[in-house]
């Protein structure tokens, strides 16, 4: 059963944006670059979830898993980081109801960090251009700290930071990461169901909660208040 937090944590790729249309214009100039074969956006959205650096590797393999030929990655790899920090945000686009989930949560009184894996030379301008920087009191980006996601290392940073228990923290992601994140920092997870998560629904992570829109997080968070009072 949910509980009502004092802090909420979020993801951005996959749970605040809808980063993939960059992302897959990046992959594919780059490979037209090096004479390669390009990808469609579909494909690109089921490589998409742990960094650009993992993207770029899966993208010149043209898989999920596996390893390119290093040489060809240390060709490809800056390539990749030059189009996208001129491509960081001409294409994402914020999730509908994320405007409405963010409102409330503010207004509400909650306490908003968000933690990304995407390292902070991308995660700044895009939560700046995409008008959302500032309703967070911090952001963990991807080489904030030695660590990063699936550890819960960055969701315990903010937890400290705030000065809040694990007991009464939520973390609202998309991924599998998000979920191992949370349940090894002692967090609620709720995920959204329209992310990035390699193809698999994410309901077989088992999240405490699955929503379609972060517009329904107002009566989700409500319903558990009530439920703790009863």
């Amino acid at each position: 059963m949910l509980v009502k937090p004092e802090m909420v944590l979020i993801d951005v790729d996959g749970t605040l944006v809808d980063s993939v249309p960059d992302l897959a214009f990046c992959v594919n100039e780059m490979m037209t670059q090096l004479g390669m074969p390009t990808h469609d956006e579909a494909r690109v959205r089921e490589w998409v979830g742990n960094g650009v650096e993992r993207l770029t590797r899966r993208a010149l393999i043209g898989q999920l898993d596996g390893e390119p030929d290093d040489a060809l990655f240390q060709k490809a790899y800056p390539i990749f980081l030059d189009l996208y920090a001129e491509n960081t945000s001409k294409r994402s686009v914020l999730y509908p109801g994320v405007q409405e989930g963010l409102a409330y949560l503010k207004g509400a009184g909650y306490k908003l960090g968000c933690v990304t894996n995407k390292v902070a030379q991308f995660t700044v301008p895009l939560l700046k251009d995409l008008g959302i920087y500032d309703k967070f009191a911090i952001v963990v980006s991807g080489d904030t700290l030695p660590v990063k996601k699936p550890d819960p290392g960055p969701l315990l940073h903010v937890a400290k930071h705030f000065g809040v228990s694990p007991a009464q923290s939520t973390m609202i992601g998309d991924s599998v990461s998000d979920v191992k994140a949370a349940r090894a920092a002692g967090f609620q997870i709720i995920c959204m169901s329209y992310g990035y998560n390699h193809g698999v629904d994410i309901r077989e992570a088992h999240p405490d909660a699955v929503i379609d829109s972060m517009a329904e997080l107002e009566g989700l968070l409500e319903s558990a208040q009530r439920q703790g009072a009863a």
